[in-house]
């Protein structure tokens, strides 16, 4: 009787066993194909990402190539997406690594839409301005023209001028700085001891500007897409602008060097992360660039 009673649990004992093992065997290898999916899908998504870059880099090789002259600004940002198509390349295929690249894509996808309607604007008025001086040349040699007609000629002449006598700010830099009592003033990448943000860019030489007190707005937006320093605003007719700050200095017409400070919001130390930087000619953008703070 003792015996029976021993031998049926010990076969309870191993049925138990059996079906932990089966459970166990059930579990660990549906894990291992959640987790072979979630690889595939994320490698999915890489290449996406990276077919996304490469078509970006492609649109600026055309707009590049469109030009005799290379823009500059569309030059340094196709070099920026090779470089991060040659990071994500070699990077570590997972959620976090991948949601930043996806997000350095959108913040590139902003920069080229500005860029390339900026190209395009620099195109037609090219265009408008060569076609005008053969125009003008060609009714010069002729001297068939109506008065009207070259009083209209000149007008349109005179706005192409007018456009192009405008202050531009070309090499911008900017990067977070630590200023000591004695003035000196020592770059760094760290948010934390970062003091003020300094602004460097170049005023350049257009002789179509008259010389004299000038003016450009300075905008640095942090990370967290707060406008640093006054954030104060100004009204160009129906546009607006937040500013962070004024550079205000002569114009000799010649290149000139200008080094701006703009400073935290009240006592708050510098976030980490991406901050931009525009330049404005009254409501016009002439320049931006950014920069990251660690």
């Amino acid at each position: 009787m003792e015996n029976s009673k021993s031998s049926t649990g010990l076969k309870v004992a191993l049925g138990i066993a059996l079906v932990l093992f089966l459970g166990t065997a059930f579990y660990t290898m549906n894990l291992y194909s959640k987790s072979a999916q979630v690889e595939k899908d994320l490698t999915e998504q890489k290449q996406l990402v990276m077919n996304d870059l490469s078509a970006m880099a492609k649109q600026y090789d055309e707009a590049i190539g469109e030009n005799e002259i290379a823009n500059k600004n569309l030059v340094e940002a196709r070099n920026r997406i090779q470089g991060l198509i040659d990071s994500l390349k070699i990077s570590e295929t997972n959620i976090k690594s991948l949601w930043k690249y996806k997000q350095k894509y959108i913040s590139l996808q902003k920069e080229m839409d500005v860029l390339l309607e900026q190209n395009e604007k620099l195109k037609v008025e090219n265009s408008y301005l060569a076609s005008s001086l053969d125009s003008t040349r060609v009714q010069l040699e002729e001297r068939t023209m109506f008065t009207d007609s070259l009083l209209l000629q000149n007008n349109a002449l005179a706005d192409v001028v007018s456009n192009a006598a405008v202050l531009t700010a070309v090499d911008l830099k900017a990067s977070g700085v630590i200023v000591r009592t004695s003035g000196k003033v020592i770059p760094t990448e760290r948010a934390g001891r970062s003091d003020k943000i300094r602004v460097c860019f170049i005023v350049a030489k257009n002789k179509l500007v008259q010389a004299g007190d000038q003016e450009l707005y300075i905008q640095v937006i942090d990370p967290k897409n707060n406008i640093l320093g006054l954030n104060e605003q100004v009204q160009f007719g129906a546009v607006s602008l937040n500013y962070s700050t004024i550079s205000k200095f002569n114009y000799e017409n010649a290149n000139l060097n200008i080094c701006e400070f703009v400073e935290s919001k009240g006592d708050k130390e510098f976030q980490k992360g991406r901050y931009i930087v525009n330049v404005f000619n009254e409501k016009d953008l002439v320049s931006t660039s950014e920069f990251t703070l660690k």
